[in-house]
């Protein structure tokens, strides 16, 4: 039997579609999302919500709604940020904006919680106070954590964050939900090797870095097979290696650059350890220097126990117990809701949008029949925290 609350949401799906459509169509990367920003602007003043707030990221929006009466504050986060990529979708809202797109379904997300924003606009029939967080930058820039250190949940007393994603090819309208770990943490590094360069018909006159380079890669793979208990999960990627101009000259500088990813910080300590040492020992070896350049992006996105039971009770109202996906593995992808979860008890979950393409795939296209269920999900939270 459908109730009031999912036939008020279904009445605003062509609305919704129409909102990711657009928004899809005027794709915008990390803080420069300006259009995107003034469009939700735009559509949270029509709901008829007035506190709204732009200072805490140089792009996005934060939206409050206050209930009936006063009472504890949560908030709901989506992410607005496009990707660098090129569509290659054949369809009447693709991209208008040249190597850029939504690949990554933010458009979908940000369209599902302007729907529940406008439900509890119309309905607010809760105890406390709904803080609407329309999160730029996700993709690289780390538009969460610039939120989290601008003061975010300073200026709101909000007490828990819901998050989520779409998951293509996990199963139409399922939900995925963790208790602990969901997402790895995302650490880059950058490897500059300094050797003698030389005529490469001479190589006993250099000392050789791309022979360095090779050899550094080769070794930093033994630090998962040698270093890590088999049990914990790292994935340590080098994604470029530069060096080099021409045929016969063995060049004086190379660079490696890549990528970690782990579930706990004692991993990623271990491999920022590691890395370092690894690098510089190896160049030892061949009488070049090297010099490691370690950043930390994301923390690993790790779900609190308490609002994952929430969500779980959520989701067995909205679908029912048989699909629902319970402590699956964690990925090793990375999500700067992770700042959020670092700050304040939340969950972040995965709604499955059945077959297509993946996530950051030139094909990718948001599924739009979990629109109305995103929005949803957010309605029945607040009803679970705030006892509509």
């Amino acid at each position: 039997m459908i109730n009031t609350t999912e036939k008020k949401i279904a009445a605003l799906k062509d609305e919704m579609i129409a909102w990711r459509h657009h928004i899809h169509a005027y794709p915008e990367t990390a803080f420069e999302e300006k259009q995107t920003t003034q469009f939700i602007i735009e559509k949270l003043k029509s709901f008829g919500i007035t506190e709204l707030y732009t200072k805490f990221a140089p792009t996005g929006v934060v939206a409050v709604i206050h209930g009936k009466t006063k009472g504890r504050t949560i908030g709901l986060r989506a992410d607005i940020d496009a990707l660098d990529i090129f569509e290659e979708n054949k369809i009447d809202y693709c991209s208008k904006i040249s190597g850029k797109m939504h690949a990554c379904g933010h458009d979908g997300h940000t369209a599902i919680l302007l729907g529940a924003a406008k439900y509890l606009s119309a309905n607010r029939d809760f105890n406390g106070t709904v803080v609407a967080i329309f999160q730029p930058a996700e993709e690289n820039e780390g538009g969460g954590r610039v939120m989290v250190e601008n003061g975010l949940f300073d200026k709101f007393p909000i007490e828990a964050v819901y998050g989520m994603h779409n998951q293509p090819n996990l199963e139409l309208n399922h939900f995925l939900i963790n208790h602990g770990p969901v997402m790895a943490s995302y650490d880059v590094f950058e490897i500059k090797i300094t050797g003698v360069g030389a005529h490469a018909a001479a190589p006993h006159l250099g000392k050789d870095t791309i022979l360095t380079a090779t050899h550094i890669v080769n070794n930093l793979q033994t630090i998962i097979s040698r270093n890590l208990n088999p049990t914990d999960s790292l994935v340590i990627s080098v994604t470029q290696i530069h060096s080099g101009d021409t045929w016969n000259v063995l060049p004086q500088h190379a660079v490696i650059r890549g990528t970690v990813r782990a579930l706990n910080v004692e991993d990623q300590n271990l491999a920022e350890e590691r890395i370092k040492h690894i690098s510089t020992a190896t160049a030892l070896t061949f009488c070049t220097k090297a010099e490691v350049d370690y950043q930390r992006r994301y923390p690993a996105t790790i779900n609190h126990p308490k609002q994952a039971d929430i969500a779980i009770k959520v989701a067995q109202k909205l679908v029912g117990n048989d699909k629902i996906i319970i402590d699956s593995p964690p990925t090793m992808g990375s999500e700067d809701f992770a700042f959020m979860l670092q700050k304040v008890p939340g969950v972040y979950i995965k709604i499955g949008a059945g077959d297509g393409a993946n996530l950051h795939n030139p094909s990718y296209n948001f599924n739009d029949e979990i629109l109305t269920l995103g929005a949803e999900y957010f309605v029945e939270i607040v009803s679970q925290e705030l006892g509509c």
